[in-house]
């Protein structure tokens, strides 16, 4: 059931709403007269030179308050981000993570996320299977742009068996829908093999490439299986000739689509590569790493700028013994950036450990799916060290915790040691290593 919560949280410092005297805890009524029930419709309806906000306030009275905003941000936040609840998805895809995930974790984290009005402010990828033709229209009505789609294969048939849902045979009509609209889209394809591989994959790219320009970009992710897949079908990871056949594959399209589009339009996740054991491709082949939040692109990003950090370290003896945690696929990477440094750096000692996943187990091996509980069983004692190093997105976004709900202080006390989360940044890994901040 959706529950409208229109309740103000945050009111931005000296932002249009501050000073028109709207503050937390007031509930916006209506916009311009007009009623809404979700962020895209609050959004939608302030995108004017002048708003009128009917405003109550706490002690229950009303006040109709009329902001020229030139188009500018009010700068306000609601108790309920998105105003409506958070829309559920309903398919039971074959591959879906959730499904595979242990009992007993927090229940948040059991939540399957399929909302559009996510996919538009925050990036996240939806299916588009629970929509109505009235929900798509007003998505194009609001000007909805750029949506990004869980797309996986264009083939509706093969969509269906894929998400168990009859809604997921539309998904081509949708995107050629949003294409003649002017409604640009990411794609994301999951690839399972035996089932969107190979001869569907080159149709779900050739699809994708009709769409071209408002198909602005499309990444190719594999699988995710962890151990915790009792009574679920049967898929198998990817091993290194299948990755190197996809690579292939794809490598094609890239050099049709260069000549054509002048971008590659289709990118892989590095996974593919270093599971093939080929090289990465260079940052200039991701075209401004478009799909870099799918982990496409991710390695190129962080090797061009640690090449640019190189050049700016000071030239000085440092006396400092540094530990570093990382998944295991990352280890090769990391530990060349690691001895690239220390060979540059009198005094710097690195230690780079490859943790392994004995928490979701399987096939999952990237450093964003460790848990606390995992760095615990890994690692050693840490005591001649003056720091650990883990990445980021080992942590809940915007949270000092785990996915096993072990948080970041906790670790630290039970490792003994001081733990820096580290973003995937090549001139940050470099100043988190060195203890310094470098002069640009």
């Amino acid at each position: 059931m959706h529950k409208t919560d229109r309740t103000i949280s945050y009111v931005e410092p000296d932002s249009l709403s501050e000073e028109a005297g709207i503050v937390p805890g007031d509930k916006l009524l209506s916009i311009n007269s007009h009623s809404f029930s979700d962020i895209l419709e609050y959004k939608f309806l302030v995108s004017e030179a002048e708003v009128e906000l009917e405003v109550e306030k706490a002690d229950g009275s009303i006040e109709v308050i009329t902001i020229e905003s030139d188009y500018e941000d009010l700068g306000i936040e609601f108790r309920q981000e998105l105003i409506d609840t958070p829309q559920s998805c309903k398919n039971k895809c074959i591959f879906c993570f959730i499904d595979q995930l242990p009992k007993g974790m927090r229940e948040t984290v059991y939540f399957k996320d399929d909302d559009t009005r996510l996919s538009f402010l925050q990036g996240n990828y939806v299916t588009l299977t629970n929509l109505t033709d009235e929900e798509i229209d007003r998505m194009i009505e609001m000007r909805i742009s750029p949506v990004n789609i869980s797309v996986h294969t264009t083939n509706p048939e093969l969509r269906v068996t894929m998400l168990k849902n009859p809604n997921a045979a539309k998904i081509y009509d949708i995107m050629k829908k949003f294409a003649a609209n002017n409604i640009y889209m990411n794609c994301q394809i999951v690839l399972c093999p035996g089932y969107n591989d190979k001869d569907e994959l080159s149709r779900t790219i050739c699809d994708i490439a009709e769409l071209y320009p408002y198909v602005a970009s499309c990444s190719v992710v594999p699988v995710g299986l962890t151990r915790y897949r009792d009574g679920l079908c049967d898929i198998k990871p990817f091993d290194a000739k299948m990755s190197l056949d996809t690579i292939r594959q794809v490598e094609d399209f890239q050099k049709e689509f260069k000549k054509e589009f002048g971008i590659n339009l289709i990118y892989l996740a590095d996974e593919f590569y270093i599971n093939a054991k080929v090289p990465v491709p260079k940052a200039m082949e991701y075209d401004g790493f478009p799909q870099i939040e799918n982990g496409v692109g991710l390695i190129a990003s962080m090797e061009e700028e640690f090449e640019a950090a190189l050049e700016l370290i000071p030239d000085k003896k440092f006396k400092r013994n540094v530990a570093i945690a990382t998944g295991e696929i990352a280890y090769g990477f990391i530990q060349s950036l690691a001895d690239r440094l220390t060979s540059k750096c009198q005094g710097l000692s690195v230690t780079v450990y490859p943790v392994k996943n004995e928490f979701f187990g399987g096939g999952v091996n990237v450093s964003g799916l460790l848990t606390g509980s995992d760095l615990i069983k890994a690692l050693p004692d840490l005591a001649e060290f003056d720091e650990l190093l883990i990445p980021c997105s080992m942590l809940r976004d915007g949270e000092d915790i785990f996915l096993d709900d072990i948080t970041l202080t906790e670790l630290s006390d039970k490792l003994k040691i001081e733990i820096t989360p580290v973003i995937n940044d090549g001139y940050t890994f470099c100043e988190k290593v060195l203890g310094i901040e470098l002069e640009f």
